[in-house]
């Protein structure tokens, strides 16, 4: 299917693994076997209200694919300090949730949406946020997007045809959004982050640099224009050049080599993602079939003793679906 015939969708893509750990870590609903299933039964809910919310013609769930190599040929250390995912908070010591707990419940879901008319994504040794870019740029260019998820990574993709709903703000994302609050447009993001680093994947800035300073001294990171790594060294080697003191701008103007690096770790495109994994994506997304089956979504249900959840509203809401 050509973006052109794409072009009257909404397409709703969901940041599989970000969506599952919010709810799996805050909803303390419990199967009638004393098994924790607040992961489940709260994602399952958040997919009914985000299509009850934005009635999209697809739903997309891509889940994480175990980590990017390519990433890792880059930085060996990326996401190595990473801390481990909160388990549920509502449980200690009465009913354990454990590591164990949280892979079992992904696995049912994953069983669950292969049961309804929602394309699931996993491509092996690539990071979910690059699938989702790759959707974005290529798969559904001309399409109307909703990216679901809290991953300020997403923010470089923000356009007329994309926007995010954040389940932390509880609001849609836009790029008023993320100027005000940063400084910086989304044209502009994936730079301002390659020199500010992302310390949750253990990726260092320039020393002294947060988002605040690179705004009030590159008023230019906030225009739609985008901006080079080059460009922005440029500019802080003239200004060390001609008398400058500061400390950040000098900084910036002996990192370029960090800077590049970091960009190559965070800009969202194909560079992370190799010629096999573009053809996954491409086949699961052209071949998909919508699939409603509500008998064995109750069946899987019923084994995990989640039965209060409503299968029918949950199958009605996605009555629209292609």
């Amino acid at each position: 299917m050509s973006n052109e015939d794409k072009s009257n969708e909404t397409i709703v893509i969901v940041d599989a693994l970000n969506l599952f750990t919010r709810h799996f870590c805050a909803h303390p609903a419990l199967g009638v076997n004393g098994e924790h299933v607040g992961g489940i039964v709260g994602f399952l809910y958040g997919v009914i209200h985000l299509v009850e919310d934005f009635k999209p013609t697809k739903v997309i769930i891509v889940w994480e694919g175990g980590g990017s190599s390519k990433k890792r040929a880059i930085f060996k250390e990326y996401k190595s300090k990473r801390k481990p995912a909160k388990l549920n908070r509502f449980y200690s010591d009465d009913m354990p949730s454990t590591v164990e707990n949280r892979n079992h419940q992904v696995s049912v879901l994953v069983d669950i949406i292969k049961n309804l008319p929602i394309d699931q994504i996993y491509i092996p040794d690539c990071e979910a946020d690059d699938v989702i870019g790759y959707i974005c740029k290529y798969t559904y260019r001309a399409a109307k997007k909703v990216i679901i998820s809290s991953d300020h990574d997403f923010y470089q993709l923000l356009d007329k045809k994309t926007i995010i709903y954040s389940p932390t703000w509880k609001k849609l994302v836009t790029s008023k959004d993320v100027i005000a609050k940063f400084g910086i447009s989304p044209e502009n993001f994936c730079l301002a982050k390659s020199i500010c680093g992302d310390p949750a994947d253990n990726i260092k800035g320039v020393g002294g640099v947060g988002f605040k300073t690179l705004a009030k001294r590159f008023p230019g990171l906030s225009s739609t224009d985008d901006m080079s790594v080059t460009e922005i060294v440029e500019i802080a080697k003239i200004e060390v050049e001609e008398g400058g003191k500061i400390k950040a701008i000098k900084n910036i103007s002996e990192a370029i080599d960090l800077i590049k690096r970091n960009w190559r770790l965070i800009y969202l495109d194909t560079q992370n993602l190799s010629g096999d994994q573009i053809l996954k994506i491409n086949y699961v997304t052209d071949t998909f079939s919508p699939t409603r089956n509500k008998i064995q979504v109750m069946r899987i249900l019923i084994k995990q003793g989640i039965q209060s959840f409503n299968v029918d509203r949950l199958f009605l809401s996605l009555k629209q679906i292609k």
